[in-house]
């Protein structure tokens, strides 16, 4: 994030700071509240990243837009996030913690309400990023509230509470809305962010203390920095989102965004190491647990939102499931989580953090093999033991690998650190959902015509099939000997195509696990951290 100034800590009651200060050990009721509902704030913010994913064929009926263009309901929603994420430090200090919190908290719910009366794409789009834009700095503030307020003894607490945001939200999301929509129609999945939001900004108002703005530091703004970095981002996450679906670079506009993203972020990131107080401290980057930690963030989160893009993906493409039906699949990745994240705190007490968040992650991709061998039967039964290892992995990884990766930040530099590391999770998780379904159509044409060079009407083998799909079809209704011969050809390459389909996911899943086994690396080159907060709860 920023550092114009040193950041300052989250303001809480002065009677919670002096009760911190009475025993330094504990936070104080009023400190809890604060960080539950931050946490409240996270888990809806990243909830709505995926709580549109299994609906949007629903959505873009009830709006009148094509399926080609239905997918910017998603991408606005994360241009606008991901742009935020890096401005929260700055933007906090200059108009207080309290009254970003409050006020962004209070326009993610006014923008999700609105959404649910848009009538047509470009309302929704608009909609949509200002959601995302409010929505987005719950999640750096939910995360810098933990470093600056908790004492290290409690802090594995707050990052078990944080986890449950990162890791279940995005699982349960395409639940929730599949349900909703199935049930209540699509604009439910907006209206349910209303009764969250108010009680968090009702536990924020009294609990986060009054401080004056100092808009002083608006003179003083990377207004370079944010200018380039807001460009390139939403040019980038542009190009991820629609890269495939527009041939990548054959499309002229793909090659334009690219070109503005690639120049944009080139000045970004040089304008960031030479001016006196950069709008993000790549810096901290050279610190090693928190350069590699961020590094395995950012494998992380491609792993998971790609693997929230591919199992609903399958689930639609190859078994015909609807929105309902892939909720309750993708339930079993998200209930587990629950149960175990709230033991991680004690196992952290007892195991180097480094290697509990490497074996979660290994478990994580042991899932991701599992699902390598799928056949045409391989559908929601299938998944459950998959889904299972993959929640013990996710519930595993979050809170460790935060620890590791921001523990050995001065705690005046949590702010900004949490920035560039939600940011990286985030922009992880844009690369791995673009490269995984560019791997899945790219291995359906490599499978498809492989087993096409097997159907030759020169086999005797296709011939019976086709003469047996065709005496099917005369026996369904069809009168005409030359039309159901052709239905059954039809038949015949949708079958090629399909188990094709089945193979290309399949790959594209071994290449998910194989990403997972490089961020698990990444954390294993960290060095044990002299003071970490699992090791203060242990004494």
């Amino acid at each position: 994030m920023s550092a114009l100034a040193l950041s300052s800590p989250a303001p809480v009651p002065r009677a919670a700071a002096q009760a911190s200060r009475q025993n330094p050990d504990r936070a104080s009721a009023a400190v809890w509240i604060a960080i539950l509902a931050a946490m409240i704030g996270a888990f809806m913010a990243i909830l709505n990243i995926q709580i549109t994913n299994a609906s949007l064929l629903n959505i873009e009926g009830g709006i009148g837009t094509g399926v080609d263009n239905g997918s910017w309901i998603s991408t606005s929603y994360l241009i606008g996030e991901i742009v935020v994420i890096p401005l929260t430090d700055y933007l906090s200090r200059v108009f207080s913690f309290r009254k970003i919190m409050l006020a962004h908290a209070t326009l993610f719910a006014v923008f999700s309400i609105a959404c649910a009366f848009t009538h047509d794409l470009p309302s929704m789009i608009a909609m949509r990023g200002l959601q995302g834009y409010f929505g987005g700095v719950l999640i750096p503030m939910a995360f810098t509230l933990v470093f600056t307020k908790l004492p290290k003894a409690q802090q594995p607490i707050g990052l078990a509470m944080f986890s449950i945001a990162v890791t279940f939200a995005p699982a349960i999301g395409p639940t929730i809305g599949g349900y909703l929509t199935e049930n209540y129609g699509w604009q439910t999945i907006f209206f349910v962010n209303v009764i969250p939001t108010a009680v968090m900004v009702t536990m924020l108002y009294f609990t986060l203390e009054r401080q004056p703005m100092q808009l002083g530091l608006l003179r003083e703004g990377d207004w370079f920095g944010i200018a380039t970095m807001a460009v390139g981002l939403s040019a980038l996450q542009a190009v991820l989102e629609e890269g495939n679906k527009d041939d990548w670079f054959g499309s002229p506009f793909i090659v334009k965004l690219a070109v503005t993203a690639a120049i944009s972020l080139s000045l970004f990131v040089a304008n960031e190491l030479i001016v006196e107080k950069p709008l993000l401290r790549l810096r901290l980057l050279a610190n090693r647990n928190f350069g590699m930690g961020t590094t395995a963030a950012t494998f992380l989160g491609f792993g998971l939102f790609g693997s929230i893009y591919l199992l609903p993906a399958y689930l639609g493409q190859v078994q015909g499931y609807n929105a309902e039906q892939i909720g309750q699949v993708l339930a079993w990745t998200g209930l587990p989580q629950l149960v175990l994240i709230p033991l991680v705190p004690k196992l952290m007490q007892r195991i180097d953090a480094r290697y509990l968040a490497a074996f979660g992650i290994l478990l994580f991709a042991t899932s991701s093999f599992m699902n390598t061998t799928m056949s045409l039967d391989y559908s929601g039964d299938q998944f459950w033991i998959p889904n299972i290892v993959r929640a013990v992995g996710q519930a595993l990884t979050l809170a460790p690998l935060s620890n590791v990766s921001l523990g050995s930040v001065a705690p005046q530099d949590a702010a900004a650190a949490s920035g560039i590391s939600n940011m990286m999770r985030n922009l992880g998780g844009a690369i791995g959902t673009a490269v995984l379904a560019t791997i899945v159509t790219k291995r359906e044409q490599f499978h498809s015509n492989i087993i096409g060079q097997s159907v030759d009407l020169g086999r005797e083998e296709v011939r019976n099939r086709i003469a047996q799909m065709t005496n099917y079809f005369l026996s369904h209704g069809v009168a005409d000997p030359a039309a159901a011969h052709q239905q059954a050809i039809i038949a015949l390459g949708k079958v090629v195509k399909r188990q094709a389909l089945v193979l290309g996911f399949g790959d594209t899943f071994m290449v998910l696990g194989v990403v997972l086994l490089l961020s698990a690396a990444a954390i294993l080159l960290t060095r044990k951290a002299k003071a970490t907060a699992a090791g203060a709860g242990a004494h």
